[in-house]
């Protein structure tokens, strides 16, 4: 038995197929310790594939908020970023990178489904499977003690049994040969009783012997089909259940990496994104784009004049054309650094000639009236003279008008440079046509409801859509009138910048009229940004101009430009006689439109006409703000 045990183990190492019935007959306790290490080895490697599955979850969380963190936000100055290459670039990265953080939540998703799910229940039933082969393997073996037991046992009262015949006989026989022993003794030992004693132990050891030999022949049978068949039965499921187990974790292990490499190809693609965003940056374009976004549209500032001031040394002048000289200067002077000059400085000047206003009567009176409110006085210079020393020309009371008004951006966008002023108002107009469009559109839903109404009463109520289409056909007459009001000014602004293109290539081509001449023209105060952000465009010619009265410049500049809007009205509570420059006149209970609010110092700006305006005291009147008040 030993010689083919031998045999079999050689053809075991040779074949690669081993029968661990009868390879193992005799390692029951080794292999209850090594299949509950298998089950041990697989309990962990699903709980490494979990840790993984986790890491994946926790890494895909990471990647999107990161993501999401560096994403554009609606409505914030970011947003004005993206126009440059770079910045889309590195939105679609982080587009890419949002794919590729969902990649690494499929991977998590399939490791849980395919892996961990499926090892956890077979570890279950890996359990329960094993519990019964053993269960079988100790009662085989429990079965064969009790039988080795019952041989034993049998054997002992064998030797027993004989022991004891042996013992009765050996003593029967010396009382027998004994010389010594009387007559009545002899009588009284070997009687028949004595005999029959001793023929009874020796049929109870043949007893014995017969039963121990059949213990012995059935144990042998048993020991035989133990070692020969049950064992090598139950050891070969309990084989077979520990291939299926290391066929199941070389299983896992193959889907582990298959489940990342079926991921790869959507992954590459996302890398391949990556490159191609990279790959999109464009320097000359970001570079150009600058130039698009700052380019204001002004022309480079001309030379300055030489100001001559030896001319007033070398004649006597009187104190009042002293006084206008240096006014002259000063105006020049001032003109061309208007782009220097601070806001907080003109505000001063604008706000010096004024007094704080006389206090309201104390009767409605007439003959308190009288006599009660006085205007404004006179200061050494009238508030033109002022204003003129500042703003020599048109374009500079502009910029003086909008920096009073808060610097705030116009509805027309005039506060821009003029090349940003029209991008401004084509993006405008492209808004405004694409609300137009969805209107249209509505509408004509609409339209086609109301249709199908009309021919299915029993639908809807054909009246209920028109107060929706009145109120549509009215958006779009108010967006339409918006698009031509927004048309005509962008038309303006290209129509301008092309005539400042030819002008600026006939000033470059006819600059100087010879080498080391003075220019012809002076551009410096032409197309001038103002202190508040805004720009002129009518040219300035404060150098070759001669200056009129500054009282009757003043006037004609404010007749010229553009009048302000109303911003409300304002009723007289008491009469009012502006005499003094700046001021204008007003009767008791007199209604006039309010066009800037007092900014503090007790006088506020109305006016009666186009040709009437002035200031009046903020206590002589009663103002009715209304944002949609109109000029008669």
């Amino acid at each position: 038995m030993h010689s083919n045990r031998g045999l079999s183990r050689r053809n075991c190492l040779e074949t690669m197929s081993c029968s661990w019935g009868t390879e193992l007959w005799d390692q029951f306790d080794n292999l209850e310790k090594h299949t509950q290490w298998g089950i041990e080895f697989l309990e962990r490697y699903t709980k490494f594939v979990k840790e993984r599955s986790e890491i994946e979850l926790s890494y895909a969380k990471q990647i999107r908020n990161l993501s999401k963190k560096y994403q554009l936000k609606k409505n914030s100055k970011e947003e004005e970023e993206f126009k440059y290459s770079t910045c889309r670039a590195f939105l679609m990265t982080l587009n890419e990178l949002n794919d590729y953080a969902g990649q690494h939540e499929v991977i998590a998703e399939n490791l849980s489904t395919q892996i961990i799910a499926e090892l956890s229940r077979y570890t279950q039933e890996l359990k329960a499977e094993r519990k019964s082969h053993f269960h079988d393997g100790r009662r085989a073996q429990q079965y064969i003690e009790n039988s080795w037991k019952q041989l034993e046992s049998s054997k002992r009262r064998f030797e027993r049994d004989c022991k004891e015949a042996d013992r009765a006989q050996h003593y029967f026989d010396k009382m027998d040969a004994d010389i010594n022993v009387t007559k009545a003794d002899v009588e009284k030992r070997c009687s028949l009783k004595a005999k029959q004693q001793a023929h009874m132990r020796h049929q109870i050891a043949e007893d014995s012997k017969n039963e121990y030999l059949t213990y012995l022949q059935k144990f042998n049978k048993d020991q035989h089909e133990h070692y020969y068949t049950l064992i090598p039965h139950i050891f070969q499921r309990i084989q077979e259940m520990e291939e299926r187990r290391v066929g199941r974790v070389r299983e896992s292990m193959r889907v582990y990496t298959e489940v990342e490499r079926k991921v790869l190809p959507i992954v590459s693609k996302c890398l391949d994104g990556m490159t191609k965003a990279a790959e999109s940056i464009e320097p000359k374009m970001d570079s150009k784009q600058v130039v698009e976004s700052y380019k204001s549209g002004f022309e480079p500032p001309g030379d300055v004049e030489f100001e001559d001031y030896s001319v007033s040394m070398k004649r006597a002048v009187s104190e009042s054309s002293f006084l206008n000289a240096r006014g002259e200067s000063r105006r020049r002077s001032r003109s061309k650094l208007w782009p220097l000059l601070k806001r907080n400085k003109l505000m001063s000047l604008l706000a010096s000639p004024r007094q704080p206003p006389p206090p309201p009567p104390t009767s409605p009176s007439p003959d308190g009236l009288l006599n009660g409110p006085q205007s404004p006085q006179q200061h050494k210079e009238p508030l033109s003279q002022r204003l003129n020393d500042f703003m020599g020309t048109k374009h500079k009371m502009h910029c003086l008008r909008s920096l009073k008004r808060g610097g705030t951006g116009q509805e027309d966008y005039s506060h821009l440079p003029p090349e940003q002023r029209r991008k401004k108002l084509q993006a405008k107009l492209n808004d405004i046509n694409k609300d137009i469009q969805k209107e249209m559109d509505q509408r004509d839903a609409l339209t086609k409801m109301k249709d199908v109404y009309i021919k299915n009463p029993h639908l809807g109520d054909p009246d209920s859509i028109d107060p929706r289409l009145e109120e549509i056909t009215q958006s779009l007459e108010k967006m339409q009138l918006e698009a031509h009001k927004f048309e005509g000014w962008l038309t303006e602004v290209e129509r301008k910048l092309l005539e400042k293109g030819s002008e600026s290539q006939r000033r470059q081509s006819g600059h100087f009229d010879s080498q080391g001449n003075t220019p012809l023209t002076n551009n410096y105060g032409q197309n001038r940004e103002s202190p508040d952000g805004s720009y002129t465009e009518d040219p300035s010619t404060e150098t070759t101009m001669q200056f009129k009265s500054r009282s009757t410049e003043f006037d004609d500049e404010f007749d010229d430009e553009e009048p302000l809007p109303t911003i409300g009205t304002c009723k007289a509570l008491y009469p009012f006689e502006g005499q003094n420059e700046g001021t204008i006149s007003m009767a008791e209970s007199e209604m006039l439109y309010v066009i800037e609010e007092d900014k503090g110092d007790g006088w506020t700006r109305v006016r009666r006409n186009e040709d009437e305006e002035g200031y009046v005291p903020t206590s002589y009147i009663k103002l009715f703000l209304d944002m949609n008040a109109k000029d008669p």
